[in-house]
Formats: structure tokens, sequence, C-alpha cells
């Protein structure tokens, strides 16, 4: 070929890499001049708000709202997500827009009240927050807020005046844990220390509270009444790094330092009790805005950050999820409860190797770690692995001095993994264990009594056991199932039919529940009615377990009989 030839060749196929390409960028940009509606945008913006993705949904709405600047719907959604996403300050440069559209809006002056507490602006802050209403919940948190902007300004007495006059709110117990620490931070030690006592004596196993008043003792040089409280606290069976962490220096007679240590912190905690409370009470959205407004105050505060994590995994937002965890530093007493949260996140997001994997690091480095190794032993129990999850279990159990109530769930899921792995000579003794140290326990009651009637054994005392369940628990399906598998087994097969189908309203396409009713219907000569039952539950069975007892049933009826006394 010539060269002539040659570059001709080469224009045409630049030529014809080059029309595609404009025919692309033209339509590229006649798309681009189709911009989404604002009511578009508004929608796309609450299922993303919905959903805890308050970046993407504060997209959304920003694009709503620039097309209809003046639209207070747009606005207000918009600074919402701002603060579900943690961008205070964008949230707060939009407040002002906001109260201009719509003067009474409690959050947007709760936020900039914020701002101007933690940027030390005591006395913006205070009359920024006069101007919420106390009769809502931001009212009450905007009443909280100005009574630490009172401090802030050097006068707690001020402080305490303030949430004295938040008394009749219906929150007495946490305004009283409030004016111990605004007291404390004020340098008022000794009505802090009879105020933490009052809250303590309310609430005595909140950890917050428990925390609260031993750094408090201890701080006074009450060393003796400090170890007392931490004391009770443990023989409840409650564990938590942040109450763990006081026993050495309170042993060593050594003051642990304030709970709160600044205004700051203070409000953190106000923000940090509220938004836990909301989240919990089903206001998850606010529940995060206050978590977010609380880490904005103390980055540092690992608590909040646990908990607003915690909040972020139960939506979905993993991501979201470690980006908190990862931020707690390594000197947190909460730090090893990250890296279980990081695991356990890993196995939220399918990778269950990934999670046992870091949870066996955490476990050799923290063997003594209660917390650590009943993640692994779970971890590793949904993933069947029964001996391992069971070993997993010994080594917990193993680190407790002496057992307490609330240890019952370590026995129980123990028993799980040693009846998995088909060994019930290990299993029963940690399900009556179980029930010793909480005999009323609906599960473990459910469990060793269904487990007594599968196997044919003991069946008077399983249904007392299951009977029991059923009153503790009596819209659970699948302890109603036991109940009625337990008649069946006694040979009660009205009763049994009548418990099964009650435990079909509640449960419907269980296919074990299913199975069994078939059985019932098959003894009672309503054979047609089993068949039904058999095939709904091979149909709903997406592990087969169930399919491979039931298939068979469908050509030759009910042949292998339970044994029924």
């Amino acid at each position: 070929m010539s060269i002539r030839k040659a570059v001709l060749a080469g224009v045409a196929i630049a030529f014809a890499a080059i029309v595609p390409v404009q025919a692309a960028q033209a339509q590229s940009g006649m798309l681009s001049l189709r911009k989404p509606s604002p009511v578009g945008s508004y929608l796309a913006g609450v299922a993303a708000l919905e959903n805890l993705d308050g970046n993407r949904a504060a997209r959304y709405f920003m694009d709503a709202a620039s097309e209809e600047w003046d639209n207070p719907v747009y606005v207000s959604r918009a600074f919402l997500s701002y603060l579900v996403a943690g961008k205070v300050s964008d949230a707060a440069t939009l407040a002002h827009h906001l109260l201009d559209l719509e003067p009474n809006d409690e959050l947007a002056r709760l936020t900039l009240g914020t701002v101007a507490l933690k940027q030390r602006r005591y006395s913006s802050a205070e009359q920024t927050l006069s101007r919420i209403s106390d009769g809502s919940l931001i009212g009450l948190t905007g009443g909280i807020l100005r009574a630490w902007a009172q401090a802030g300004n050097g006068n707690p007495s001020a402080a305490l005046a303030t949430l004295d006059a938040l008394g009749d709110s219906g929150f007495a117990d946490f305004l009283v844990f409030h004016r111990a620490l605004v007291a404390d931070v004020g340098g008022l030690r000794g009505q802090a220390l009879d105020y933490a006592r009052e809250a303590y004596e309310m609430d005595p196993f909140v950890t917050r509270i428990a925390e609260a008043y031993v750094r408090i003792l201890a701080n006074a040089g009450r060393f003796e009444e400090a170890q007392i409280v931490l004391d009770e606290y443990a023989a409840e069976g409650i564990a938590h790094p942040l109450v763990d962490s006081l026993r050495a220096p309170v042993a060593a007679g050594r003051r642990p330092g304030l709970f709160a240590n600044s205004v700051q912190s203070g409000a953190t905690e106000m923000f940090h009790g509220l938004g836990t409370a909301l989240a919990r009470d089903g206001s998850l959205e606010l529940g995060v805005v206050f978590l977010q407004l609380a880490l904005y105050l103390d980055p540092e505060a690992s608590v909040v950050a646990m908990t607003l994590g915690e909040l972020f995994a139960s939506a979905g937002r993993y991501s979201e999820a470690d980006a908190v965890y990862g931020k707690i530093p390594s000197s947190s007493p909460l730090s090893t409860s990250a890296l279980i949260r990081l695991a356990e996140s890993r196995d939220a997001q399918d990778d269950r190797e990934g999670a046992i994997s870091r949870l066996r690091n955490i476990v050799n480095s923290n063997p003594d770690n209660v917390e650590a190794w009943g993640a692994l032993g779970d971890v590793l129990r949904y993933d069947e692995r029964w001996e391992e999850a069971a070993d997993a279990y010994t080594q917990l159990i193993n680190t407790i001095e002496t057992d307490r109530p609330r240890d019952w769930r370590y026995y129980y899921v123990r028993g799980i993994a040693y009846e998995r792995a088909g060994h019930w000579e290990n299993a029963e003794p940690d399900f009556k264990r179980a029930l010793e140290l909480n005999p009323d326990q609906p599960q473990v009651l459910n469990y060793l009594g269904y487990s007594w009637v599968d196997m044919g054994m003991n069946l008077e005392p399983a249904l007392e056991m299951i009977e029991r369940a059923v009153e503790l628990r009596p819209r659970d399906g699948y302890i109603i199932d036991s109940l009625g598998w337990a008649f069946f087994r006694l040979g009660r097969v009205d009763e049994a039919i009548a418990e099964l189908e009650r435990a079909l309203q509640y449960l419907p396409n269980d296919p074990e529940i299913n199975d069994h009713l078939g059985d019932a219907y098959w003894v009672a000569g309503r054979h047609r009615e089993a068949m039904f039952q058999w095939r709904i539950a091979i149909a709903v069975d997406e592990r087969g377990e169930v399919t491979e007892r039931a298939r068979p049933k469908l050509t030759e009826g009910l042949v292998d009989m339970p044994e029924i006394q």
C-alpha cells in the first residue's frame, strides 16, 4: 500500500470513529436538556432519605430546591438530609434560608444553636434557643441545650434553674441526670453528687448513668462507694467497656476524670441520650440527626459513634456504618467493640469468611473478650459450623467467673450448636442450665420442650414447658407450632390441629408448620387437606430439609407414623 493510500485509509477510519461519537455527543446534549423535574427529584430524595442515604437525598432535594428556591418543602428536606449525612455546616447554612421561609422551624433553630455552642458563642446560642417553644421534643432538647449554653457562660446555677423549669416535660429522670452533669462541669461538686445519686436510684443499671455516678463518686474520693456501684452493675449480668474501664482506677484509688469534661461533651450526651431513645421508639431519621449533632459537638465521643454505626447498620447502610466505626481510635475502651462491628458488617455484606477471619484475629488478640467470642460463635452458628460454634461459646463461658442471670443466652446458643451437631448429651445440660439462670425464658422453654417432643421423650414435662412459653409469647408462631406438635405426639390430635392452624395464622409460609399440620390432618383422616399442606410445605421450603421428608408423603401418605402416646 502506498503512503497516500495509507493516509487516506487512516483518515477514513478516523472519520468513521468520529461520526458515532459526534452523534452520541449530540444525543447526550439533547438529553442533558431534559433535567429531572423538581417533583421527580423530590420523590427520589424521599426514597433515599427513607433509606438513610443522606448524601444522595441531599443532592436530589437540592436539585429540586435549585429550581424552586422559595419552596419550603424542598429546602427543609435538603436541610434534614444534610443533617442525616452528618454535614452539619451545610445544614446550618441552609437553616438560615429555611428560617426565612418558615420562621417557626424548630429543628433549624436547634441546629443553629448547636453550631453556636460548638463555636463557644454561648450568648448567641442561648438567644437562638430561647426562641424555640418548650412544648415539643425539639423544645425540650432546645431547653436542655440552652442550659448548657448558660453553663458555658459561667452560670451553672442559671443552667440548673432552666432545667428545673423543664421538670414537667415527662423526662424527669433524664433531666436529673443532666442536672448532675451540668453541676459537675460547673464545679458544683456537692450538687453533682446529689443529683447523680438520685439519677442512679431511678435507673441503676443504665450504663451512662452508672458510669457517671462512678466517676463523680471516685472524683470525690469515695472509692468504696464507687466500687459498690461497679459490683452491683456486674452482679446484674451487665458488661460495658466504658464501665469496665473504671475498675482499675477505682481499685487503685485514682480519680478517673469527669464524665463530661466540657460544655460541648455535656451537650453531646444530651443528643446521644435522646437520639438513642428516638431510634428505639421508631423515629430512626430524627434519632440519626440527633446522633450526628452529638458527633459534631464531640467528634471523639466513641459511645455516640458506636450507636450511630449500629443504627446505620440496622438500616443496611453498611458503608456509612463502617465509616463511623473506623473513626473510633484504638485508645478508646470501645475500640474492640468497633472492630467486632466491622467484622459483623462483613458478614452482613455476604463476606462470611472475611467476618470469621477478622473475628478470629480479634479473639486471638483479646482472649478474654466475651463480646468477641460471642460474635464469633454467632457467625459460625449462622454458617452451620456447629462444632466450631460450640467451641467458641465454650471459650466465652470459660471467661465468665460466676454465672449471672443474663448469661443464660450463652448456654442456650451453645446448646443449639451442640444439638445441631448431634451431641444431645451436651446440649441438654446447657438448656437446663440456661433455665436455671432464667426459668421463664420462652426461647429456652420452647427449644428444650420441642426437642424432647421431637425425640418422643419427657412429653408431659415438655408440654408444660411449651405451654408456659406460649403464655409468655402468645403470638409467636414457632412456639405455638411446638405446642401443636406436642399435642400431636401425645395423641391429642384435635388440639394439635387447632394449635397448628393457629400457628399458620402467624407464619403462613413456614414449611415446618405446614408439614406438621399435614401430618395431623392425615392422622385425623383428612387426607386431601393433608396433601394440600404437604404441597405448600414443599413449595415454600428453601432449604430442602422439609421437602426431603414431605415429598414421599404425596404418593404414600404418612407411612412412617411418629410414635404417638
